[in-house]
């Protein structure tokens, strides 16, 4: 089964539950071990395959290293943005009426770049992320200019006890006139998590309010920690 089947197959109600509850989604097992791989050695591919690489220390954003795909991109990690992009965008119109913003999302991502090209977006922002013992990446925001999709996708490559360990997924949720709320998800080889690129809706006594949200990877103890990051908006 390709990965857009297996990614239409989801079951996109209990999605669509956990981000409105929890403020994130994960799903077991929607990349094979194979695919996982295959993800994973493309950080050794030419440099044209990749648009920059970031040492995370020289930015104090963390450390370890991540690289940036160049268009075209490889063809799983284009099949993965196109086949998730659809289904986010029904959540994130929905998240956008609970709101009360003007925003509305196409239903392609085809028209969603486009979107981000005429407001001179035109970087893509697809990423792998390696860590090594020690390495780590600060709490933040991926926003790369004005027009920004409000989901994005992580996808865990290695197998954690075995490639590595600590480096777990971390979230925090900032709430209004209460104290932070962290969350500390493990993602096995192959898992994926849906999660807010800065926002999300919050259910409160007198209805939905903006709940800002960060996130980050702990401290990884030992081993190697691969990733990739699906972002659907691009880059100026």
């Amino acid at each position: 089964m390709t990965i857009c089947h297996r990614v239409a197959q989801l079951d996109w109600s209990n999605i669509t539950a956990q981000l409105d509850t929890d403020g994130y989604a994960r799903k077991n097992n929607v990349l094979t071990a194979a695919e996982c791989d295959s993800l994973r050695t493309f950080y050794a591919s030419p440099a044209t395959r990749f648009r920059s690489t970031i040492d995370m220390a020289r930015y104090n954003f963390g450390k370890g290293q991540y690289k940036y795909f160049d268009y075209p991109l490889p063809g799983l990690v284009d099949q993965l943005r196109q086949a998730f992009y659809p289904p986010l965008a029904e959540i994130a119109n929905a998240w956008a009426v609970k709101l009360r913003s003007k925003a509305q999302w196409p239903e392609t991502l085809a028209a969603f770049i486009e979107q981000c090209h005429l407001h001179g977006q035109e970087r893509p922002t697809p990423l792998l992320l390696r860590y090594a013992e020690g390495d780590f990446n600060c709490l933040h925001q991926d926003l790369y200019g004005d027009v920004y999709f409000p989901l994005q996708v992580i996808c865990m490559l290695s197998e954690p006890g075995r490639d590595f360990d600590g480096g777990e997924l971390v979230l925090v949720e900032q709430r209004p006139r209460m104290q932070s709320r962290p969350i500390v998800l493990s993602l096995a080889q192959g898992d994926i998590a849906v999660i807010p690129v800065r926002e999300r809706p919050r259910q409160g006594a007198r209805g939905y309010h903006r709940a800002q949200m960060r996130h980050g990877v702990s401290v990884i103890q030992s081993g190697h920690r691969a990733t990739l990051g699906v972002i659907f908006h691009d880059a100026r």
